[in-house]
Formats: structure tokens, C-alpha cells, sequence
């Protein structure tokens, strides 16, 4: 098949949307988790969460235009913290629930059974069923003009978690997390180890 960009335009919506969102490869799957000056937490699924630098440590993600309230933007703008979590297998289904439209005066906490945990005082929570979580600070942001998109970057400022995932390197082993990976907008996928290779020189 070949799909000219004027083929693309012309593509029924959803078709496009879904094509797009899979040509990339198989994307991060996360929850975000923040919490309002109000004290109403809020968590929703994100794709495209991608490291930026590891000195100092860097996570940044990509909003949808906010021609409509975005909860997330929202509250990370007001408070600058917000937490990064990890689904792993066990919480597909409640995770993928995160995606729907709630005003903002309702927690998707409570309209899942994903359980809201806090940890050494930090204002937003976390996700408890989570292995991986990290508590981020807002940085800076980047409007994306082409589209109306944001990037947010934020500083990790503490990690947690499970003890026998981290590796004697650092390496973080996910597919003893059972962490998940996203196709396109709406596929799971469970990723498998094949092999780790080493740090590459030439030859």
C-alpha cells in the first residue's frame, strides 16, 4: 500500500487518526496523575511520555490542543506537580477508563478502582497499583504551533519503586513489571524481553 499525504487528508477521520497514531510504533503507556488547588484529584492515560535527559532527569509529554479544559494542564499549571505512573497488565481496563471526558470536579479515582496513594508529602498522587511511579515537577513548556499541541517537561524529583525490577546497573527491567505499551489510540500491547545488548563501539 502507498499513502500519498494528499491520500492522507482525504482519509475518513477515524481511519486517519487511528493510521497516524500506529505509524509511530508501539508508544508508552502511563497514567498522570495531579491534584487541584480544590484538593480533587485527577488521572488520565498518556501515550507519548519520552525521556528528554538523565542530567538532570528529565520526562517530558505531549497535550492535545486546549481548545477544550484539559484537568491534567490544568492542574499541573496551578500547582506544578503532578505524578507519572506506570500501567502495568493487572490495570488495563480501569487505566484505559481514564480516558473519558469528567468534568473536573469529578476524580476518575472514584469512577475506577485504581486507589490514589500519597507518599512523604508530596502534593499529587500517586497511582497505588502502580510499580513504577515517579513524582514530577512542572519545567517549562513548548507550544507546538503546527497543530496546537503542548510539550511539558518536568524534573523527576523522587522514584518508587519495586525492589526487584531495578537491575544491579540501574537498568529497569519492565517486562518483570509487566508494564504495558500503547498502539495507536485504544491496543495494549505486553512486551517480552528478547535481549539486552551491550554499549556499541565501532568497529
Amino acid at each position: 500500500m502507498h499513502f500519498t499525504r494528499a491520500h492522507i487528508d482525504s482519509l475518513e477521520h477515524l481511519y486517519k487518526i487511528n493510521f497516524v497514531n500506529s505509524l509511530s510504533g508501539y508508544k508508552s503507556a502511563n497514567l498522570i496523575a495531579t491534584k487541584s488547588k480544590e484538593a480533587i484529584s485527577n488521572v488520565a492515560v498518556f501515550s507519548s511520555v519520552v525521556h528528554y535527559g538523565s542530567n538532570p532527569p528529565i520526562l517530558g509529554f505531549v497535550l492535545r490542543p486546549t481548545t477544550v479544559k484539559r484537568n491534567t494542564y490544568d492542574n499541573i499549571k496551578q500547582t506544578l506537580f503532578y505524578t507519572i505512573n506506570h500501567i502495568t497488565s493487572s490495570i488495563t481496563e480501569d487505566a484505559h477508563h481514564t480516558s473519558a471526558k469528567y468534568a473536573s470536579e469529578i476524580s476518575e479515582f472514584d469512577k475506577t478502582e485504581l486507589s490514589e496513594e500519597y507518599k512523604n508529602g508530596f502534593y499529587a498522587p500517586f497511582v497505588k497499583q502502580s510499580s513504577v511511579q515517579i513524582a514530577m515537577k512542572f519545567l517549562e513548556e513548548y507550544h507546538i504551533k503546527s497543530n496546537g499541541t503542548i510539550l511539558v517537561l518536568g524534573e523527576i524529583l523522587d522514584v518508587y519503586i519495586d525492589d526487584h525490577l531495578v537491575k544491579e546497573d540501574g537498568f529497569v527491567n519492565l517486562t518483570d513489571a509487566k508494564t504495558m505499551a500503547i498502539n495507536g489510540l485504544d491496543t495494549y500491547v505486553l512486551p517480552t524481553e528478547k535481549k539486552r545488548l551491550p554499549y556499541q563501539r565501532p568497529k
